[in-house]
């Protein structure tokens, strides 16, 4: 097994992951940028380096400061967390060529997903269904038209190189089209530095549904079943839950099947996502996108299965076999996650501030993964997400029950906080139905 582990992240997910380094007995290794120095994970790890400013780019991105931060520690790998440079391919291989192991996929893994119109064809090829849509950019309006003059609208225009609900616009008209093109194509050449742009189709009522895989050390990929990831704002997820009510049995093992053949496609190793939508209506879908990376919402496949998914990633990029047998995976009881964000609950804008007060719940069926605590100032710098609030049961009615109480229970002062939208939404008759879509808190606002 590794021995010592850097990790290049920060907040929620950094404190995870030394988490469980520190239940394996793997010295962790934090980096901070100024801004986080006061942070849990900082005095939680073994050691930690301060890499740079408050600026991602100077500090969190900053290969140069990771790299040396690593040397300086005697780091033997790094663990990318999501986000910042998790899905970067040359930092990938950038760390391998540093004698140092990589916690994650292949750097050809994450080149051939991180291209959604490569991912496309690469999965159509496959054999995994892929919506209806361009197999290479759209050169111009012009060209999107024509595309969209094929595959009907209304359409998605979507940056190839765009991920987490980012780069995308709905266009129900030609003229609508040529609008979204332009905005689309120029936010993908300034936060991507790619203005490649996708057309397909688009759902109006849509499920948004994914599968955990895991490309194991001996070359097999298998699946950990599925997460409803369908509660979102601006294409963004706020609740993913697991197994989906969407889902049926028959439904299921198509999903499976249809997420080992993506990573089979690809030589995928460690641990990734393979995102679809869901026609509702038809039972059909589609390959979204490869998330080349662990999930922020990985805790719900964690209580379903029984697995603590960063150990398996740490094991299969240290060649060892996983701590389950591959061939009796079995999902047990119902999980759910809420994400609780430093914004308000109703338009869902950021509100950073000053923590004054911060109780987190507990109780039987109730983990709270959070990267605050009392005293922390939350920095208009990074991502909102305070913390991720995970229950399960033994069926769907006892976790959303737990998640009632859970969320009654959780209180947060001093920056703004999307508590109430979630007491809200655990009341909300679609919700608790199970027949939902990803347009359901558009209904209740």
């Amino acid at each position: 097994m590794i021995e010592s582990l850097l990790v290049a992240n920060r907040g929620e997910i950094a404190r995870r992951i030394i988490r469980t380094a520190n239940r394996l007995g793997i010295r962790a290794i934090a980096v901070h940028s100024e801004a986080d120095a006061g942070l849990p994970f900082v005095t939680e790890a073994d050691e930690a380096v301060c890499v740079g400013p408050a600026n991602p780019a100077q500090s969190y991105r900053n290969v140069e400061a990771i790299l040396a931060a690593a040397k300086a520690t005697g780091a033997q790998a790094i663990h990318p967390g999501y986000g910042f440079l998790s899905e970067n391919a040359d930092f990938a291989r950038t760390v391998e060529r540093s004698g140092l192991i990589w916690v994650g996929p292949g750097a050809d893994a994450i080149t051939a997903m991180g291209d959604k119109i490569n991912a496309r064809n690469l999965m159509a090829a496959a054999g995994v269904p892929v919506a209806p849509g361009t197999t290479e950019p759209a050169a111009d309006p012009d060209a999107a038209v024509a595309a969209a003059a094929g595959i009907g609208y209304p359409v998605m225009v979507k940056a190839a190189a765009g991920g987490g609900g980012m780069g995308m616009g709905v266009a129900a008209d030609e003229a609508a089209l040529r609008t979204e093109y332009d905005r689309v194509r120029a936010f993908a050449e300034r936060m991507f530095g790619d203005g490649s742009v996708l057309i397909e189709r688009y759902f109006p009522r849509v499920r948004h549904v994914e599968v955990q895989i895991l490309g194991l050390a001996d070359g097999r990929v298998v699946a950990l079943g599925e997460r409803e990831c369908s509660v979102q704002r601006r294409n963004q997820k706020l609740v993913e839950e697991s197994p989906s009510p969407a889902v049926s049995p028959e439904l299921r093992a198509r999903f499976l099947a249809a997420a080992v053949r993506a990573g089979e496609a690809v030589g995928y190793r460690n641990a990734g996502t393979v995102e679809c939508l869901l026609d509702p209506a038809t039972q059909e879908f589609f390959f979204l996108e490869m998330n080349t990376r662990l999930q922020v919402e990985h805790p719900v496949t964690e209580l379903v299965y029984g697995v603590d998914l960063v150990e398996e990633q740490l094991r299969v990029a240290a060649g060892l076999a996983p701590t389950f047998d591959p061939d009796a995976l079995a999902p047990r009881g119902h999980a759910i996650e809420l994400r609780i964000n430093a914004e308000d609950p109703k338009r869902f804008l950021p509100g950073p501030g000053a923590i004054t007060t911060w109780r987190e719940p507990g109780g039987e069926g109730v983990r709270v993964d959070s990267g605050y605590v009392a005293g922390n100032n939350v920095t208009p710098f990074y991502d909102s997400l305070l913390a991720k609030l995970i229950v399960n049961g033994r069926d769907r009615a006892e976790a959303v029950e737990r998640a009632r109480a859970a969320v009654a229970a959780f209180e947060v002062a001093g920056p703004k906080c999307n508590l109430p939208f979630f007491a809200e939404l655990l009341e909300n008759e679609e919700f608790l139905s199970g027949d939902y879509d990803t347009g359901i808190v558009g209904r209740m606002r």
